[in-house]
Order: C-alpha cells, then sequence, then structure tokens
C-alpha cells in the first residue's frame, strides 16, 4: 500500500470542497443557482461561516478559488476556522497543473490567506478507521475521460474522502465519499457525517470477515484469502 503523507484526522470538524470563488464559469458548468460571482461568493462565505466556528478546524479538499487569485484568495480569510488545503487541479499550488516555480510563487498567498498547504494526497486514521483524502477520486471526473491519473489516490481498498467531480449526488457511493459543495448545499459538511460512514464500511467488513472465517472451516479447498483480498478485508486487523 502507498505511504502516502500522514495527517490528523481526528482534529477535523469540518470536510468540504470545490468552492471555486469567484470563478464566473463554474456557476454554469455546475448548475449553481447563482446570479454573478459576487452573489456567489457572499453566499458561500454566508453559509461556511454560519456552519463553522471560529475554533473548528477545516478540511477543505481542493479548487478553493480561481478567477484574479490575488483578489480572490484574501476573500477566503473571511472564513472561520483553522483551515487546511488539499490542492485540487484549479489551485495555483497543484503539482497536477503548477510549475515548481509558480507553486513556490504563489505558496505565501496562500498562507497569507492563512491556509495551512497539505501534499495531494493524505492518509490516517478517524476514530481509529483508515481514512485517505485527496482532491480526486479514484475514478471519475466531470469530463468523459479521467484526467491527472498519475496524481490521483491508488484505490487498494481504503475510505476516501474527495471533491473534483461536482456531483450533485450527496456523499458516499462505496468506499469513496465526495465531499463537494454542490451535493451539500454550498457548506462544509460536519465530520460526524463521515464518522457514520466509516462506521457503516467497519460494520461492513467485520461482517463479511465473519462470513470469510466460518467458510474457511470448510476446508482449503475454498480459496479464501483471494476472496478477503478481493473484498479488501484485512482478516489480521479485525
Amino acid at each position: 500500500m502507498p505511504d502516502y503523507p500522514a495527517f490528523d484526522f481526528d482534529q477535523v470538524n469540518f470536510v468540504t470542497s470545490d468552492t471555486h470563488f469567484s470563478h464566473a464559469r463554474i456557476i454554469e458548468l455546475a448548475g449553481r443557482p447563482f446570479t454573478s460571482t459576487e452573489d456567489m461568493d457572499a453566499e458561500l462565505m454566508r453559509r461556511w461561516n454560519q456552519t463553522v466556528g471560529p475554533d473548528d478546524v477545516v478540511l477543505h479538499l481542493g479548487d478553493l478559488a480561481l478567477g484574479p487569485i490575488a483578489e480572490s484568495l484574501p476573500l477566503t480569510t473571511q472564513l472561520h476556522g483553522h483551515r487546511f488545503l488539499v490542492p485540487g487541479n484549479h489551485d495555483r499550488v497543484s503539482p497536477a497543473t503548477q510549475s515548481k516555480q509558480a507553486i513556490e510563487r504563489f505558496t505565501p498567498l496562500y498562507e497569507e490567506a492563512g491556509w495551512t498547504l497539505l501534499p495531494e494526497v493524505v492518509s490516517g486514521t478517524r476514530a481509529g478507521s483508515r481514512l485517505l483524502a485527496s482532491h480526486y477520486p479514484y475514478s471519475g471526473d466531470t469530463q468523459s475521460q479521467d484526467r491527472h491519473p498519475t496524481h490521483r489516490p491508488i484505490d487498494e481498498g481504503r475510505p476516501l474522502l474527495h471533491g473534483h467531480t461536482h456531483d450533485r449526488e450527496n456523499g458516499p457511493v462505496e468506499h469513496q465519499f465526495h465531499v463537494g459543495v454542490d451535493a451539500f448545499g454550498f457548506a462544509p459538511i460536519p465530520m460526524t457525517l463521515i464518522d457514520a460512514w466509516l462506521e457503516d464500511l467497519r460494520r461492513e467488513e467485520e461482517e463479511i470477515a465473519a462470513i470469510v472465517q466460518e467458510r474457511s472451516a470448510a476446508g482449503p479447498s475454498t480459496p479464501l484469502s483471494e476472496v478477503a483480498d478481493r473484498l479488501g478485508v484485512n482478516l489480521d486487523e479485525l
């Protein structure tokens, strides 16, 4: 399993992605109900600050702000909370789309706006459950072909929080959870929702593992280790 940089998910109170502050085209592309970027920015800020407290920790999974970045980034200083950013393809600090020189140039602007920058994929646990976070899902895109495949996490069965797709469907699909604002009323979502999803996945893993272990008693003719591998179940961890 890849050794992604470690992150403490237990500290996080809210998660979100794909705000696209000051991005005019996203209103049309994602079908957002705003008449202008000014209208969108004001509503995104209002809903964020209505949801997030000043001392809360927020994990933002990319595509924070576009437009004239020297103008759109300072808007985000008005957002409540201690804010972490996993870069998305539209961020000026994205290794997927920006040169090393550009990243070095724009990093101070993000930091001055109050953002702590993280790697493209981070790994850790939430209440003991394994978890990854990335702007990108394992698979899926707004286009017919997945972009930036070398910057996506490798799917080895770990639960993943992601953005990027602008999918209006809420939340989880199997072991991926889309946290973008387009799916959640243009506001960050509480990590308690992620906790409930992880608990469901954990129960499902335990049920599958119990079935596999029960069948293993029938004899060596059943390829149980292969079944467990395909299901992503590590019996030694249960």
